[in-house]
């Protein structure tokens, strides 16, 4: 059997011979994220489960939109249970993985594409990039969107873009923190290398727990936060090789030599 890098993809490309996996987003001409497309993705990110030498995803488009959002199709009533049961896998591919995701868009993120978007622990994005919700011109309203934009954009922003449909701007989603770092297209490709290399020089596990208690303490009561990030800390990441490691090299003066475990 293959191994899950070597899989060939019918709507995705995926690259994972380093600490970065590399999955791009390539259903010409409109990235219209299909069920099948979706499975891809979702498949991807799982196969990440258990490689320690992987420190973060970068999830990028060969397409100049980045996503058109769901298909026509898969929109449809008799199909969307099937539809949002793929979209929710890659969503839980995501979060349960705990690997940092890092985003790059170039180009328009519509719909379902926008949601996919928000999941990204940090987005780098170019003014070629907007992000809309329009799911409303066709009766229904963007059921990941509704939850997590939010916690990102604060709920009147949010209640805008979905109740009107109307695009945020590359500029608007950097000032309110949707997008991390904001750059024109010629330096797209240097900013992403720098950000990856910064990412890449940490201990992956680490990385992984700093996730964790982020995204399962975002709306927790302080002191039950404090109760989950303490106990991760303590049993957890005290429980490591790499944090003892971390405190070895500062006191040597030297760069650590992470074991990734």
């Amino acid at each position: 059997m293959a191994k899950p890098e070597e899989h060939v993809y019918r709507f995705i490309r995926f690259e994972s011979t380093g600490p970065v996996a590399h999955i791009t987003l390539d259903h010409a001409p409109y990235n219209v994220l299909v069920v099948p497309m979706m499975a891809e993705l979702a498949e991807a990110i799982e196969s990440l489960d258990g490689r320690k030498e992987v420190k973060c995803i970068l999830l990028d488009s060969a397409q100049r939109m980045f996503s058109a959002g769901i298909s026509l199709d898969d929109s449809k009533p008799e199909r969307i249970f099937q539809t949002l049961d793929a979209f929710t896998r890659v969503f839980q591919a995501i979060g349960e993985l705990a690997k940092p995701l890092v985003v790059v868009v170039n180009g328009a993120a519509i719909g379902a594409g926008s949601e996919l978007v928000a999941f990204g622990d940090m987005v780098i994005a170019t003014p070629n990039a907007r992000f809309a919700q329009p799911e409303v011109r066709m009766g229904a309203f963007p059921p990941f969107a509704a939850i997590m934009l939010p916690q990102v954009i604060g709920p009147k922003r949010t209640y805008e873009l979905i109740l009107t449909g109307e695009a945020m701007s590359a500029e608007e989603a950097r000032s309110l923190g949707f997008v991390n770092r904001l750059v024109e297209e010629a330096q797209l490709e240097a900013t992403v290398k720098e950000v990856l290399s910064r990412i890449a020089q940490f201990s992956a596990p680490v990385l992984e727990m700093a996730k964790r208690v982020i995204s399962t303490t975002a709306g927790l009561p302080l002191e039950q936060a404090v109760r989950r990030s303490q106990d991760i800390y303590l049993n957890q990441l005290m429980a490591l090789e790499d944090p003892k490691e971390g405190l070895r090299a500062v006191l040597e003066r030297r760069k650590p030599v992470w074991r990734n475990k």
